[in-house]
């Protein structure tokens, strides 16, 4: 057995007992004052070593133990060094971490604590660097009111006091090369508080990757490392998601698109096998994924992540995720991530009371608790907190290429009231009721985003009337690029769910969203929202018989996809999914076998490439000018008739689209409406039509426009409107 050293009475210069007790209790606030190498001496800790020497390249110095729990010091000569140890028959080498000077520089430093850093990720989190010569690992962390920060995990056996942080006490950012540590070693780290508390082990809130859940510990990986092909897409990216661009999005969740024979769930290069043919056959222009920053719980579906710079490892690693964003955008699809700024899960791994105060957070519950979810909201006037969120939304534009944030949640965001009663909330120092720091931390990103990455946008699911949401800052807007048109989608849908014979009565509910249709740049969203917490999926809300549920909803899209605005349809409502949408199982993909669940699916494709191929249905989305209606006037009937308009073209004249909606189970023949131009029409799209399941009542052939006046117009045709249908017609 090794003889351990007592504590001797008279300790090296530059020691005190109290300070090495300090040291081998974990309570020392600076390790780098006491361990390392002073005034000609190395000093170390390592309770895991029975023996330690320093090896230099002039040869080897033992180290006198002066404290039985494994404080080790001794002379050494000058220069660079490594530790030998030995334990029993075990021998190895290691580097001492506290050789080494800062990696953080001055420049980090001033605008880490001006909270102009934009792009945080490159100096905080885990970075595999080489720094003074030496291999390793580069941590930092933000925790100001922390006593003590060490890094944990596997390698240092979960002892916090053996990987003890520097403190840089401008911005409050603890930082420690680890020399000799490589990716995939697992970490977290010990926080003790200002008042001695130790918390909960916390995962790095600027990991790049962390354990698959229910596990919750960082893994230490660095940033993506992807050989990109996608110059073609970024060099156009900027036409294809203009306000003019035809944009139609398919919303996914990556683990219930699809999954394994055993209900596994797929990688992301599985998903990708699948995905982008897919996506491409049925016409998208873009995929929507909901967040994929790492989360804790399953059953949140993304919404409540703690990781807000990993990819979660459900379906594989960073480099995985950015390959399947890579081979949509060879594919000539753009991919919009879900992004959560608006609050974070309470999990005692996470961001909640981080360093022992309310870090992230608001200290007044009436400010930093969301009672809807049980959440907490960031601090978005505390200038570290908001650097952090804009540099998680800059991140994954620049390591993954992402073309677009759909942020969530914005209306909690920018009301103190939100979902709150009289006397549960705070008001601004206006005395009124909008958060002001919420909004300026919007702006903020929204202009940051433009300004760093030309062609990439943000999107606001926003359902309120709060002004300006989609127009620039400029303008006293918030500088999204598009707004969820919330209540289109509110009053549509209702619509739909109600019984045919009611809906003279409700007409308004179709036409009341070209009062403020361009008051925004809006994105139309059936949404995962609408086919979850009982409300079924969306072929079980339309209204009547079977065969009549599938003739409402394609006649549902027809009048979607032909109404301004952008378009969002959440997976599986393409093919008329049955079962209300369970993100713990596939979609059934098995109803393909039946001609009306085809036929729908076919019926979105085409829609697509209608939309596509038409400018007069995409280039005015966002204008009043592209936007005509011939009659909405016929409630007695629930018929609809109105025009969508395009501006002139590289091709020239683009010519009008006329859309008419039959919106109940009653043919209407020689139905006359008046058209903009005479000659011949033809009928390009009708939801009615056989291959789409449909009765195939329709106008068949070459239609000619006569010189009866019509709806204010000089001449008029004569149309078959179809049962539960909407038709296209363009002039022959």
């Amino acid at each position: 057995m090794t003889k351990v050293a007592t504590f001797p009475e008279t300790l090296p210069e530059g020691l005190n007992a109290a300070e090495v007790e300090a040291i081998v209790r974990g309570t020392h606030h600076d390790p780098f004052a006491i361990l390392g190498p002073h005034h000609g001496q190395v000093r170390v800790f390592a309770p895991q070593a029975a023996e330690v020497a320093v090896v230099t390249e002039a040869g080897r110095s033992p180290l006198s133990r002066l404290h039985p729990e494994g404080f080790f010091a001794g002379d050494a000569p000058p220069g660079a060094y490594h530790l030998a140890m030995k334990a029993g028959d075990h021998e190895w080498e290691m580097g001492d971490p506290y050789r080494f000077g800062p990696v953080l520089g001055e420049m980090d430093e001033y605008l880490l604590a001006e909270g102009r850093h934009h792009r945080l990720y490159e100096r905080l989190g885990a970075r595999p660097v080489t720094h003074e010569g030496v291999a390793g690992v580069a941590f930092a962390v933000w925790a100001p009111n922390a006593r003590r920060v060490s890094v944990v995990g596997h390698f240092n056996a979960w002892d916090g006091r053996r990987h003890a942080m520097r403190k840089r006490l401008g911005p409050g950012i603890w930082e420690l090369f680890i020399p000799g540590l490589v990716p995939g070693e697992i970490y977290k780290y010990e926080i003790i508080s200002a008042h001695g508390e130790r918390l909960p082990l916390k995962t790095d809130p600027v990991g790049f990757a962390q354990e698959k859940p229910p596990e919750t510990a960082s893994i230490i990986h660095g940033m993506p490392d992807h050989d990109w092909h996608d110059s073609g897409w970024m060099a156009a990216r900027a036409e294809r998601q203009d306000r003019r661009a035809p944009i139609s999005i398919y919303e996914v969740h990556l683990g219930s698109w699809r999954r394994g024979g055993q209900n596994e769930l797929l990688d992301y290069d599985a998903l990708a096998d699948l995905l982008v043919p897919y996506v491409v056959e049925m016409g998208f222009t873009h995929v929507e994924f909901l967040p994929v920053s790492e989360h804790p719980f399953t059953g949140s579906w993304g919404y409540q992540p703690i990781g807000l710079f990993a990819p979660t490892s459900r379906y594989g690693s960073p480099e995985a995720f950015a390959r399947l964003v890579d081979r949509l955008h060879e594919a000539g699809i753009g991919v919009i991530l879900d992004w959560v700024p608006a609050h974070f899960p309470s999990d005692a791994h996470g961001l909640a009371r981080f360093d022992g105060t309310a870090l992230y957070e608001h200290e007044d519950p009436r400010q930093g608790f969301h009672q809807d979810w049980n959440t907490l909201i960031y601090n978005f006037g505390r200038r570290e907190v908001a650097n952090f969120l804009q540099s998680s939304a800059l991140y994954w534009l620049d390591r993954f290429h992402i073309d677009a944030l759909r942020v969530d949640a914005v209306a909690s965001m920018l009301y103190l009231d939100y979902s709150r009663q009289e006397g549960q909330w705070i008001p601004n120092q206006y005395g009124g009721r909008e958060n002001l720091e919420a909004i300026s931390f919007l702006r903020e990103v929204n202009e940051r985003v433009q300004q760093d990455h030309p062609g990439a946008i943000t999107i606001a699911e926003e359902s309120t009337a709060f002004p300006k949401v989609s127009r620039p800052v400029s303008d006293g807007g918030l500088g999204f690029g598009f707004k969820w048109n919330m209540g289109w989608m509110h009053d549509t849908l209702g619509y739909f769910r109600r019984d045919p014979i009611h809906r003279r009565h409700h007409q308004h509910d179709l036409t009341f969203g070209l009062v403020y249709a361009f008051s925004e740049d809006f994105v139309l969203p059936l949404s995962h929202d609408e086919v979850v917490h009982g409300k079924g999926s969306l072929i079980r809300q339309m209204a009547g018989d079977r065969w009549q549920k599938f003739a409402n909803l394609r006649a549902y899209f027809g009048f979607m996809w032909t109404h301004p605005g952008k378009k969002l349809l959440f997976m599986g409502g393409e093919f008329a999914q049955d079962r209300e949408w369970n993100h713990d199982q596939s979609l059934d993909w098995h109803l393909l076998d039946d001609p009306l669940h085809k036929g729908v699916q076919s019926l979105v494709a085409d829609l697509n490439r209608a939309y596509r191929d038409h400018p007069a249905l995409h280039r005015l989305d966002c204008d009043p000018e592209g936007f005509e209606w011939i009659d909405a006037s016929d409630s007695e009937q629930s018929v609809l008739v109105y025009m969508r308009k395009s501006d002139a073209t590289s091709d020239g004249d683009a010519p009008p689209v006329v859309i008419a909606c039959n919106l109940t189970p009653i043919p209407r023949y020689d139905y006359r409406i008046g058209v903009p131009r005479p000659g011949g029409w033809r009928e390009i799209l009708n939801t009615d039509a056989d291959r789409y399941g449909g009765s195939n009542v329709g106008n068949h052939g070459l239609m000619q426009a006569d010189e009866t006046p019509w709806h204010g117009r000089d001449q008029s045709l004569r149309l078959t409107l179809p049962p539960l249908a909407t038709i296209v017609i363009t002039p022959a």
